[in-house]
């Protein structure tokens, strides 16, 4: 069968494949463009980041019976077309865990330790040794969303002796990091206690534009807000009235609602915003770990290895 990838891994990666499913044809390039149109007629199997599909793509490829998207979120993905056609689609959830819940601690940590002040006391050449310094210890930490980056959160604040609540949708909860689990309905009355709040929420119509005002106005004002999920969470008005009105202590947001964020955008200056370029998730394991499943699945769409697909996609759910 015709494996076409619209990204590019490294070499090793290409080499390693091939080697392991020698029987299959494989196609890689850097983007959905560089694929000529007998090709995308042609091939049954399409790799992809899941940003570089829409519509005519998925009509022209009438071969096309899966698609491995090497990203966890697929909302930008045209779904309706794609469920249409009865493709079976995977994703690459779960190798995000390790790098994003690293750098949701490393957020944390710096806003406690207050890492930014001490560069600009050390900028400014001011020793300062009563800058007040705080410790994640016995901070409540409220994680919206219990999923496997949440839950690598919830372990590893733990570990820094932190009270560690979660939000979802039902309040069920399998795992074993979160001290308690919330139905999502329950938002309001945990908001006030939280010390720390950070967002993983995937972009789903229940999640769009879920947080408003009167949420943050519920938060301490000392709060510090995360969000490493989607930047749909929120709205631009939104985003911007909280932060003039400093309902918060600080936020740090990975995602926007506009991405990207031109250098006239205004979100650049406010001092309690920490922006970073949507890049919580990227590490230099991010492209072995999503092959690896890739792999797998593999494996079993071919029949050379039982078992069920790792991360299969619920469409009519959107993850």
């Amino acid at each position: 069968m015709k494996i076409v990838s619209s990204l590019l891994p490294p070499r090793e990666i290409q080499r390693s494949i091939r080697e392991k499913f020698s029987e299959h044809e494989f196609h890689f390039f850097k983007q959905m463009e560089q694929v000529d149109e007998d090709l995308i007629a042609d091939m049954e199997i399409l790799i992809t980041y899941a940003e570089d599909l829409h519509p005519e793509i998925i009509d022209r490829a009438s071969s096309l019976k899966w698609i491995s998207a090497m990203a966890a979120g697929i909302d930008r993905m045209p779904i309706e077309t794609i469920e249409k056609r009865g493709i079976l689609v995977t994703n690459a959830r779960g190798i995000h865990a390790i790098p994003m819940s690293e750098f949701a601690l490393g957020l944390m940590l710096s806003h406690v330790k207050r890492l930014a002040d001490l560069r600009e006391l050390q900028s400014n050449k001011t020793w300062n040794k009563w800058l007040p310094i705080g410790e994640l210890c016995g901070k409540t930490l409220l994680v919206l969303g219990t999923g496997a980056i949440p839950e690598e959160i919830a372990r590893l604040a733990g570990a820094f002796q932190m009270n560690v609540v979660g939000v979802n949708r039902s309040g069920r909860y399998l795992g074993e990091h979160f001290k308690k689990v919330h139905p999502i309905e329950q938002l309001n009355q945990l908001l006030p206690d939280a010390d720390m709040v950070v967002s993983v929420l995937p972009s789903t119509p229940e999640t769009k534009e879920l947080l408003t005002y009167e949420h943050f106005e519920r938060m301490k004002n000392n709060a510090l807000f995360i969000n490493l999920g989607r930047g749909d969470l929120m709205t631009l008005e939104t985003l911007k009235r909280v932060l003039e009105d400093e309902l918060v202590g600080h936020m740090a947001l990975d995602v926007f609602p506009e991405e990207p964020l031109g250098a006239d955008n205004l979100l650049w200056n406010y001092p309690n915003l920490t922006i970073t370029p949507h890049l919580s998730s990227i590490t230099e394991n991010y492209l072995p770990r999503a092959f690896s499943i890739f792999e797998h699945n593999l494996a079993v769409y071919s029949g050379k290895a039982d078992g069920d697909y790792l991360n299969k996609i619920d469409l009519t759910k959107g993850y």
